[in-house]
């Protein structure tokens, strides 16, 4: 049986030249709840946009998420929104939640060849959060729903795209990310590709798909903690 939770050794990752990680919940840990201020910012966009209750809303845009792989892909295409408006009121948050993490800077910061953020998200909210973090200048570039044409992660053109602007050579790649659904077409390519899951996997409200199933063959490795996971690899 496969253990997924084993520390890495760095002969695993020694062929990796680019270095690709999720932003929510990846770059920093779930306990965090940074995305919680998003995902009610969202609840009452859908509630405004739609004149529902805040149930009703939710229900709704939980079930966008699930389907179209973001809140904001199934309202563009239920109901048309303007993304850009959107992606503004979802993500006018409070950033001073997120602590800096000086240790996982270093840790990125000594990773070899290039490192990126590929992100569900805006440019702006990928700046902010890893602006908090402190670890910002350590990326290369950050890869976002706009580049993606609005078409989500886990679309395998989207990941094309991101792939074929960078010229990743997908053999020599790792991908990080928190989502288990996000991490099937990067695992056909030939990436390795590892989970991040909250602490003593604490889910909390996380529904059945978004959770980790160890059993899955697109996950190489699990990890409560980045920095720890990317200690044994630099």
């Amino acid at each position: 049986m496969t253990d997924y939770r084993r520390a890495p050794t760095k002969a695993e990752f020694a062929h990796v030249t680019d270095w690709v990680f999720d932003l929510d919940n990846t770059l920093y840990p779930h306990h965090v709840d940074l995305f919680a201020q998003i995902d009610r910012n969202m609840t009452a966009y859908v509630a405004t946009l739609l004149t529902l209750s805040p149930e009703e809303a939710r229900v709704l845009q939980k079930q966008y998420y699930r389907d179209h792989g973001t809140t904001l892909q199934g309202l563009m295409l239920h109901h048309g929104v303007d993304p850009d408006d959107f992606l503004e009121k979802a993500h006018a948050i409070d950033y001073g939640v997120v602590p800096a993490d000086p240790e996982l800077g270093e840790m990125i910061k000594a990773l070899p060849g290039r490192k990126f953020i590929f992100t569900n998200g805006s440019v702006r909210h990928a700046e902010m959060t890893a602006r908090a973090l402190g670890i910002l200048e350590h990326f290369d570039d950050i890869f976002d729903i706009v580049a993606a044409g609005y078409t989500p992660k886990p679309a395998g053109e989207t990941y094309d795209k991101f792939m074929s602007l960078h010229r990743v050579d997908t053999k020599r790649a790792a991908m990080f990310e928190d989502l288990p659904r996000n991490l099937v077409v990067p695992r056909a390519l030939g990436m390795k590709t590892v989970l991040l899951v909250p602490r003593n996997l604490e889910y909390d409200v996380a529904e059945a798909w978004e959770r980790a199933d160890e059993t899955a063959d697109q996950i190489d490795f699990i990890t409560e903690n980045l920095t720890t996971f990317l200690s044994h690899l630099v």
